[in-house]
């Protein structure tokens, strides 16, 4: 009595195994798309901060020299910030001017953007999101 029970069980169970090892492949192929996007993202916002901390020492080299009691200095202009991170950006094509100033007339200040899109399109994962970065650059003219 119990063999044939358990033949029994054994064979209301066939082909269950194949459903959960076919969920599985599929949670592992989003899981691994998602991780590409991801990865993608990071890259993305790390390209973007560093063409705006480049954009920002550019913008620092903008400076006009003023000399004062006889000692020279430094002194940066929003005009002379925005022309220079301006310049470098248009030669980079890598992200869209924001804002360039120059807050205390010592350092420079310039905020990008970009618009990041997915590498894979996924159900989990936006069409495109928005980026910024700000990186601020003082002059060093002693």
């Amino acid at each position: 009595m119990t063999r044939r029970c358990f033949a029994r069980i054994r064979e209301d169970e066939d082909g269950s195994v194949l459903i959960l090892a076919l969920g599985y492949a599929v949670i592992a192929i989003v899981l691994v798309l998602v991780c590409v996007d991801a990865t993608s993202l990071y890259l993305t916002q790390k390209r973007l901060d560093a063409a705006a901390d480049a954009a920002a020492l550019a913008g620092a080299d903008g400076f006009t020299l003023v000399v004062a009691d006889g000692a020279p200095s430094a002194r940066l202009t929003d005009a002379g910030v925005y022309d220079q991170a301006r310049e470098l950006l248009d030669a980079m094509q890598t992200a869209e001017l924001v804002a360039a100033s120059a807050p205390d007339g010592l350092s420079a200040r310039v905020t990008v953007a970009t618009v990041w899109h997915p590498p894979v399109l996924t159900l989990f994962v936006p069409e495109g999101w928005p980026l910024q970065s700000t990186a601020t650059s003082r002059t060093a003219l002693r």
